[in-house]
């Protein structure tokens, strides 16, 4: 359930996201378009930390390097969905390297 509540979070702030990087039509034409359809602010920066999040959990994953390589490169070629996919399909529970606990030291 709680997984559920979190792709849900994560489709809502990716939608969010398309929306509010949408370029707005101004009607003065004052010549001056710097900035004009970057999108970005406060819905790039959201963005921005989920994939540096995504980045870090697949870096401390016990996946193949081949595999952590792939994830990596999807999410960085596509940011939004690439976020998406991986709560989707990227079994993070398994491969979550301090699933098993801490080990005791000798």
């Amino acid at each position: 359930m709680m997984l559920q509540s979190i792709l849900s979070l994560l489709l809502q702030i990716s939608l969010f996201t398309f929306a509010a990087a949408s370029p707005v039509a101004s009607s003065s034409n004052t010549g001056n378009q710097i900035g004009f359809g970057a999108g970005g602010g406060v819905a790039g920066f959201i963005v921005l930390i989920l994939d540096i999040i995504v980045f870090a959990e697949v870096l401390n994953s016990n996946r193949p390097v081949p595999n952590k390589v792939l994830w990596c490169l999807l999410v960085f070629l596509f940011p939004i969905g690439g976020v998406i996919i991986y709560g989707l399909f990227s079994n993070r529970v398994e491969h979550n390297r301090s699933a098993g606990g801490y080990e005791a030291i000798p």
